[in-house]
């Protein structure tokens, strides 16, 4: 069945450090449904860009740097939005399960409802869910990604009845998210689930202007000041210290 699935990919990473715990193969999908404010990436957006591959295509490309995972490491499904592709992730994921190696998914927790069963069979061999919890409320989440947080909820709910060791990353956004009360929200919504395991804080950052320029697409963030860490160190303290 494998062969007869292909996805969409952007571009591969050979060995990202900042992608879940190890040294890791990271795979970047192409597609995404959401508009986040500060998308680092608007050149994943388009579904029908990148390069089509098979499951097999990518799982030997993915073989060739095993040696370099160590016990930690292993491979980040990542976007774009990897979930709007979810029969190819769901194949891959179960290839390289077989081939004993180590999962992780990172997701924006935004999924197609009628593909929800696939969905829950890809999370039965995800070894660990990266999930951003861009906003804590209705309004701002669809104001500032165009989507909403209680599908964000609903899927954060599935890898805890899985039991799925989860990790919440939230960007500090100046004048938007860089609140304690704010931070603080956030860390109550992910404390709903026992599964969490750790919170990261990620200062929004400009590096990608020149995309947005290149593709010419307004950069709604533009005008921002980027986040400085003595911003995140004093936001870290909102988070306890089992989470950090």
């Amino acid at each position: 069945m494998e062969g007869n699935i292909t996805g969409r990919i952007h571009s591969f990473q050979s060995l990202g450090a900042v992608d879940g715990p190890g040294l890791r193969f990271v795979i970047f999908l192409q597609g995404c449904p959401l508009r986040c404010m500060y998308c680092h990436n608007p050149d994943t957006w388009n579904k029908s860009g990148g390069t089509e591959y098979t499951v097999e295509e990518v799982v030997a490309k993915v073989l060739r740097y095993c040696t370099y995972f160590g016990n930690d490491g292993g491979v980040t499904v990542s976007g774009g939005e990897a979930l709007l592709q979810a029969p190819f992730v769901n194949a891959l994921l179960h290839a390289l399960k077989a081939e004993g190696i180590n999962t992780c998914l990172d997701t924006s927790g935004v999924f197609v409802s009628s593909e929800e069963n696939t969905v829950l069979d890809l999370l039965s061999v995800t070894d660990l869910v990266i999930c951003d919890i861009k906003f804590t409320n209705e309004k701002d989440y669809l104001s500032y990604t165009k989507g909403s947080l209680s599908a964000v909820l609903e899927f954060l709910s599935h890898t805890q009845a899985l039991s799925v060791p989860l990790w919440v990353r939230h960007v500090v956004v100046p004048g938007y998210t860089d609140t304690e009360e704010e931070v603080r929200a956030m860390v109550s919504l992910a404390q709903r689930f026992d599964n969490l395991r750790r919170i990261e804080l990620l200062p929004f950052r400009k590096l990608c202007i020149t995309k947005y320029e290149a593709l010419g697409i307004h950069f709604p963030c533009a005008d921002i000041p980027e986040c400085e860490e003595t911003t995140i160190a004093r936001l870290t303290q909102c988070i306890p210290e089992s989470l950090r």
